[in-house]
């Protein structure tokens, strides 16, 4: 199967392959997760499965990359975005916004990118333990993917890097609120000598996104895979791409994030002007950023349908103001972000 090139042979394929394997899936794990012991733990596990699907059906579009390999490449995508999403609920509904537990819970992350690492008990700092192996066998599938796939100590190391991006991001954002945005501006700091001109708060979305790791595992599933090309991937996702998705994630949840005093890096533009400008850097930056990666039409086309799943989310609905600036963001996507947008729509009301 080849990888599609236009917007019709991408959405026929989303729909009739994409979505169904990445249920299928998820279907797996909200079985385990419905019998987990601990009462939270297992409420989170499904709740994380219930409200964020669609982040795996994004995420696993990337499936298709991996041509003859796309089931076992949905299997890990699957995976691997689960245990983001559960960590994430995990951290939010934290009482103890302990550092050292949401960096032992991290552990599996990285854990889940390396075949053979042993795992370990990840809830070492928390009250709730028993989970009935699930975030164990979370870990392990990833694993079990990776090892098959020919390039993937070519990509090893991006993984890693992403990965440490990632998992740091988590760690801040989630601690106590008065440490927040001091923990994350230090870490800023350490890194801004190799990143292009941005603010602290962008940083940390581009640092909050799983697509260049379902990306460069997506290309690994090729044995002709070149050092070059993986670099290539890897630069063609961070930042640009990997902010714009993360920055779009945080747009929608403005609302939910006020009223919940979570971190939202939206609220730190000085006012709608600069968020809508500073977007379009981010769209521009990211389409030149694509046109160096293999299957460009592929990325372009992801980029604009990301941009337009995140749109049609019906939380934008319900927000007044951030429905307006949406419509902004939808004319500076262009005509296949609305083409993507008016799919997501009528895919949401069904």
């Amino acid at each position: 199967m080849n990888v599609p090139k236009k917007s019709w042979s991408l959405m026929y394929q989303i729909y009739r392959r994409v979505i169904p394997a990445v249920h299928e899936q998820l279907s797996i794990w909200k079985e385990k997760a419905q019998a987990i012991p601990d009462e939270e733990l297992r409420t989170q596990a499904l709740m994380s499965i219930k409200t964020k699907t669609f982040h795996c059906e994004g995420g696993g579009i990337y499936s298709l990359l991996a041509k003859d390999k796309f089931k076992q490449m949905t299997r890990f995508i699957v995976a691997y975005q689960t245990i983001s999403d559960y960590l994430d609920n995990l951290c939010d509904r934290s009482t103890s916004l302990d550092p050292q537990d949401f960096r032992a819970l991290h552990h599996s992350m990285r854990h889940a990118l390396t075949p053979g690492a042993k795992t370990e008990n990840y809830y070492r700092y928390r009250d709730e333990q028993e989970d009935g192996g699930y975030l164990q066998s979370l870990v392990l599938t990833c694993q079990d993917v990776l090892s098959t796939l020919p390039g993937y100590e070519k990509i090893k190391d991006s993984l890693f890097e992403l990965c440490d991006y990632y998992c740091d991001l988590q760690v801040y954002k989630h601690v106590k609120k008065e440490d927040r945005v001091p923990l994350l501006t230090s870490w800023f700091e350490r890194h801004k000598e190799k990143l292009p001109d941005m603010s602290w708060y962008e940083f940390s979305a581009c640092a909050g996104s799983t697509l260049g790791i379902f990306c460069l595992a997506a290309y690994a599933s090729d044995e002709k895979l070149t050092d070059s090309t993986v670099e290539t991937v890897k630069s063609g996702y961070f930042p640009w791409v990997q902010g714009l998705h993360i920055m779009l994630d945080y747009f929608i949840d403005q609302e939910e994030d006020r009223i919940g005093g979570d971190l939202n890096f939206c609220f730190f533009y000085k006012n709608e002007a600069e968020l809508i400008e500073r977007f379009r850097h981010f769209v521009a930056m990211a389409d030149d950023s694509i046109k160096r990666l293999p299957d460009e039409k592929f990325h372009y086309l992801i980029n604009k349908g990301l941009v337009a799943i995140y749109l049609a989310d019906e939380k934008v609905q319900k927000q007044k103001e951030v429905k307006e600036t949406a419509k902004k963001f939808i004319k500076l996507g262009g005509v296949s972000t609305l083409f993507f947008y008016l799919n997501s729509w009528v895919y949401r009301r069904k």
